[in-house]
């Protein structure tokens, strides 16, 4: 029996100390054999003459991978993107187009007598042209519609709908009518138009541009209240395509309110006040998608009302048993280049109740 060291048949014949001296410097340290790369090759390279023993490891490239510079090329240009767009469209729902500023003109119309009245306001419309027109909103009635060469039904419907809600909030709501509130139909305007519609009510001017009564129907509430809240409308809507991108809607409606002395009972006589007015509005597809619109045209025309009254910032009516005053329009000057001609026009008599 061998020792610890030798095999159990003893040392190999003819070879001293077991062949040990013979070996002993192709033997491989522990560090050597941890550090080794084992590598199994496949049955291919197995069988070819003239297979490297050792397959070289491909060296480390340098830089960006091909696919890694594309997805930074990517970010960057959304990133650029985004804020390019955010530049150019300071508000949801712009576009490029810059808006034209409103143009409006109100007319006064002067009776040519006293203003006829009545305690009872349905007695007034009943004997009136407005016998016959409906209440509120329902007077504000949709057309059939169908779609254009670049916009769809549903748009056009969305086109005709927003205008009435603005008919609605400008001349049917007695917190505007009396009340003084905008915003009802403020909320309902292009935010490129805000500018304008704010300066018409800070620094009213008879310029055609910023007359608050080209905006909305208001009354100068401490001369005339509302003696019925049933207020008369009648009228036609359309739209059309101006463009590839653009829808308008012409409105065209008479509203007819019963009004009284301020702060008078009810048995006070009261009286119609009429106004015709003509509204063109303009829509771009992100004013449908924000159910907004641009007013472009403005054309009023209200009475019984004196020539001589401002009608720019308020509408003063002329109540029952009330005569105009003599006296035309504010004059006109020719030399002014930014100013509007001051219009006024007469009452026709078939345009009064008949008592």
């Amino acid at each position: 029996m061998g020792g610890p060291g030798n095999p159990p048949e003893g040392t190999p014949e003819g070879a001293p100390g077991g062949g040990e001296d013979e070996y002993r410097s192709v033997v491989f340290d522990e560090s050597f054999v941890r550090a080794a790369r084992l590598q199994e090759f496949s049955a291919q390279e197995r069988v070819g003459d003239h297979t490297p023993a050792v397959r070289r490891r491909p060296g480390l490239r340098r830089g960006l991978s091909r696919q890694a510079l594309m997805l930074v090329l990517l970010i960057a240009l959304a990133f650029g993107t985004a804020i390019y767009m955010g530049v150019r469209h300071p508000y949801q729902g712009a576009s490029a187009r810059p808006p034209e500023p409103l143009r409006m003109t109100v007319i006064p119309l002067s009776p040519q007598a006293a203003v006829p009245g009545s305690a009872n306001a349905e007695n007034l419309y009943a004997h009136s042209p407005a016998a016959q027109f409906r209440v509120g909103a329902e007077g504000i009635t949709l057309p059939s519609s169908r779609r254009t060469a670049h916009f769809s039904q549903n748009q056009v419907v969305t086109a005709l709908t927003t205008a009435k809600d603005y008919l609605v909030e400008s001349a049917l709501d007695p917190d505007v009518l009396t009340g003084g509130a905008t915003r009802p139909a403020r909320t309902l305007l292009d935010p490129r138009q805000l500018d304008q519609f704010d300066q018409s009510f800070d620094s009213p001017a008879g310029d055609g541009r910023h007359a608050p009564t080209g905006w909305v129907i208001r009354f100068d509430a401490s001369r005339a209240e509302l003696a019925d809240s049933r207020i008369r409308v009648q009228g036609t809507l359309r739209a059309a395509e101006s463009d590839a991108n653009t829808l308008e809607v012409v409105s065209d409606h008479t509203f007819v309110y019963a009004l009284r002395p301020t702060g008078s009972d009810e048995n006070a006589k009261a009286s119609l006040f009429t106004v015709r007015r003509e509204l063109h509005f303009r829509f771009e597809r992100d004013d449908l998608r924000m159910h907004q619109t641009e007013l472009a045209v403005s054309y009023v025309q209200a009475g019984p009302l004196a020539c001589a009254e401002d009608s720019v910032s308020l509408l003063r009516p002329l109540l029952a048993g009330q005569t105009a005053k003599a006296g035309g329009p504010a004059g006109t000057n020719p030399y002014a280049t930014e100013g509007a001609t001051a219009l006024c026009g007469t009452l026709a008599a078939g345009a009064q109740p008949k008592l």
